[in-house]
Order: structure tokens, then C-alpha cells, then sequence
């Protein structure tokens, strides 16, 4: 089935600054089309300081039925819903927002969703095990909260920004009591570790975790697209470990981004702003 564009399409823009670096508009785009919707997701590069008032033009346009948002933009957009979920008001960022029946939007933020969908697609479940997590930016966050929300018996969170670290864990403690704190970058003890920041992406990036120390029992995962296998992920899987690769997490993650634009699936919890 072809792509429809006439004056009945829904357009969903994908803001970012960069923008020229995603790749989803085309695969989110395939999943409307593929259930006979309407619509189309258009990348759009706005910058930091006209986010607020790009937001806010689109509420005047009513064939926009709304927003996937993309770094830098998640922290800041999450003050732009009327109906954050419970789940983005507590990592503190929004990745997508859909149009409200009245007017204004709701978001939520479904990265660690479509992470975890990911490793749990390739065999590993979260529940009862102990997990490692290097990263608690914007996406990082998010994953925290969901490997915690499937189960995780103890979640160990490192970061370089130790202000965001123990932020993030004293938030995430707040809503999982006891089954969270500060970690390293030292992998030993751990079911399951995860790498939710850049770094990888760059020749000569140092390791996300001392991966010398993995025994081949540990389920390894990463965020990062391009290495599509990392140097972590190679030796892990060197080791014996089974692993996801990004690419892991943006497929699983593109049908749960289409699902929320168009008001279907699960129904988010929200609360008000």
C-alpha cells in the first residue's frame, strides 16, 4: 500500500535539533500506512529556544495529531503536556505527545518500553534478576524505570553525573522502594546490563563497563544504532553473552510510538499538569 498524501492526512512531526540523523519517519510512517491510517510522520529541525512556541503554533493546525520528540527536546517537551503519564512525569521527559479530544496534549515516554520489548524479544526476562544500567539521560531514565516497573529484584544505576544519577535514584526509590542505588562500572554480580548513552558510537570511545568482567551468563544490551554491534556488545557476545543491539530497541519501539499517536493500545495513565 502506498503512501496517501491528500487533504485528509494526519501529519505527525518528529522534532530534534539535529534532525537530519533520525530514522524513523520513514518506518513510523510504514506502520500508518500499513494499518490503513491517514497519517505521516515528517522530521522537522527546530531548535532549543524555539521549541515552546512551535508546540504551541501546533495546536492552531488540526490535521496535526501529534508530536514524536527526539534529543534535545524530551525534558523540555514534558512541560508542554497538559496530560503527562505518570510514567514521564517521573523520568522527567516526554517522547511523544498526541492531541487531546479538548485540545492540548498528552505525553508519555515510551523508550524503556521499546528497550526492554527488545531485550525481551530476544529471550531475556527482567523479573527476579539483579540489573546494571550505565545512562539515566533522557532515554536512560526511562529504561530505569521499566526494567524496574518488569521486576528487576535490584536495579544499579552509573553515571558520570552523579547529581543526575542520585536524582534519578532517589525518584525511582520513591516509587520502588529498596530495589535501587548507585553502581559502577563494574559488571560483576549482574544478571543484566544495559548501556543507554553514546558512548560506543565514536572509535576510541572507552567501554560503558569493564567488560573483562563478563562471564558469558549475563544478558547484554545497548541503546546505540550505528555500530549497529558495538565493542562491548562484540565482547560480550565473544564471551558467550547473549545480547540486543539498538537496532533492537527501535524496531520494537516504532509500533508502541504509533500506538500512542493514534490513541491505540494500552491506555496511559495521566496526570494533570
Amino acid at each position: 500500500m502506498d503512501v496517501r498524501l491528500d487533504g485528509e492526512t494526519q501529519l505527525f512531526p518528529i522534532v530534534g535539533d539535529p534532525i537530519a540523523q533520525v530514522k524513523s519517519p520513514a518506518l513510523l510512517t510504514g506502520i500508518m500506512v500499513a494499518r490503513a491510517f491517514n497519517g505521516m510522520v515528517v522530521p522537522i529541525h527546530v531548535s532549543a529556544e524555539k521549541l515552546e512556541e512551535f508546540i504551541t503554533s501546533l495546536r492552531d493546525i488540526r490535521n496535526v495529531g501529534g508530536v514524536v520528540v527526539t534529543v534535545p527536546h524530551k525534558p523540555a517537551s514534558l512541560a508542554l503536556c497538559d496530560q503527562p503519564s505518570e510514567r514521564a512525569r517521573l523520568i522527567g521527559s516526554v517522547n511523544v505527545m498526541r492531541r487531546l479530544p479538548q485540545g492540548g496534549w498528552t505525553g508519555d515516554n515510551t523508550d524503556g518500553q521499546g528497550y526492554m520489548d527488545g531485550v525481551a524479544a530476544r529471550g531475556f526476562d527482567v523479573a527476579g534478576k539483579r540489573a546494571l544500567l550505565v545512562g539515566v539521560g533522557g532515554a536512560g531514565a526511562a529504561v530505569a524505570y521499566e526494567i524496574l516497573q518488569r521486576g528487576a529484584s535490584f536495579l544499579a544505576i552509573h553515571d558520570l553525573d552523579q547529581t543526575r544519577r542520585e536524582t534519578t535514584i532517589a525518584k525511582l526509590d520513591a516509587r520502588f522502594p529498596g530495589r535501587v542505588g548507585a553502581g559502577s562500572s563494574d559488571p560483576t554480580g549482574f544478571d543484566f546490563v544495559a548501556n543507554v548513552t553514546p558512548v560506543g558510537m565514536r572509535d576510541g570511545d572507552p567501554l560503558p563497563v569493564e567488560a573483562d568482567k563478563l562471564t558469558g551468563r549475563e544478558f547484554v544490551a545497548d541503546a546505540i544504532t550505528k555500530p549497529e554491534v558495538t565493542p562491548m556488545l562484540k565482547i560480550a557476545r565473544d564471551k558467550g553473552c547473549n545480547t540486543m543491539p539498538g537496532l533492537g530497541m527501535f524496531n520494537a519501539q516504532a509500533d508502541i510510538l504509533v500506538d500512542f499517536l493514534l490513541g491505540q493500545g494500552a491506555t496511559v495513565t495521566s496526570t494533570a499538569n
